[in-house]
């Protein structure tokens, strides 16, 4: 689903070594999703993040989860039912292992990862409704996130130390393919919610990679509390047909 492409960084600027993160098992993070097809705008569906506890080969992990699925309502113009799961060393949020099951407007999609640093190999397992099921391997000679420890692991980012414009790249693994990507940090903005509540924030693009929904390019843009948690709180972008935006409809740590 768009809300789990949103946010990206490299370790360059967020070498976090210790358990100091914006972040906590527990942590509960809902979104809406709306739709806009020239002057309309539709409630579509919704987004929940999780963060919960996991042990991995005997080492202390967390084990992020994303679900996101269109509104019953909606099903009949877009059907989305959407699952994301990683597993990510604690240390370092580098990710162990990846799932990403998902149904969109009948468009299937399946890939799993398995990230090893033993051998500093990334073995890349996928299907899709346009593609038979392979398998690929990679060298992890460089730092590679999944999009689900992405998101976590951009919430670890000095925002303050970095200049208007200024691009943060990093690599990352999508679909069965490893693409070098980056965001642009575009400064500071108060932002107006839905609900009529203003928020500081910081705001950034994302250049993403083009697919079934979206387009290829710098068309999404995120803003993120301007605050010790950096909890995304809107994401708009523009997809192959019309555009999207994510509202935060709750935050539970």
């Amino acid at each position: 689903m768009v809300f789990l492409l949103l946010f990206y960084i490299c370790s360059s600027f967020a070498q976090q070594q210790n358990k100091n993160y914006p972040f906590r098992v527990g942590e509960r993070v809902t979104y809406t999703a709306y739709y806009n097809w020239q002057f309309i705008w539709l409630s579509a569906g919704t987004a929940e993040f999780m963060v919960a506890d996991s042990i991995l080969n005997g080492h202390s992990a967390y084990h992020f989860i994303s679900t996101g699925k269109s509104h019953s309502s909606y099903d009949w113009f877009f059907k989305v039912r959407d699952r994301f799961e990683s597993v990510t060393r604690k240390t370092d949020l580098a990710p162990i292992w990846f799932v990403r099951n998902t149904y969109e407007g009948g468009y299937q999609a399946f890939n799993r990862y398995h990230f090893s640093y033993a051998d500093s190999t990334l073995l890349i397992d996928s299907y899709t409704s346009n593609r038979p099921y392979a398998q690929k391997r990679f060298r992890l000679n460089k730092p590679i996130y999944d999009v689900l420890t992405a998101i976590y692991y951009c919430r670890t980012i000095d925002f303050e130390k970095l200049k208007k414009g200024q691009v943060v790249p990093l690599t990352m693994a999508v679909d069965d393919g490893i693409y070098d990507l980056y965001i642009r940090f575009q400064g500071t903005e108060k932002i107006k919610h839905r609900d009529q509540r203003v928020y500081d924030t910081y705001k950034f693009t994302v250049m993403l990679v083009e697919g079934t929904i979206f387009k290829e390019g710098e068309d999404m843009t995120v803003w993120v509390t301007r605050d010790e948690l950096k909890v995304p709180v809107l994401v708009e972008a523009k997809i192959l047909i019309g555009s999207v935006k994510a509202y935060l409809l709750d935050y539970k740590p």
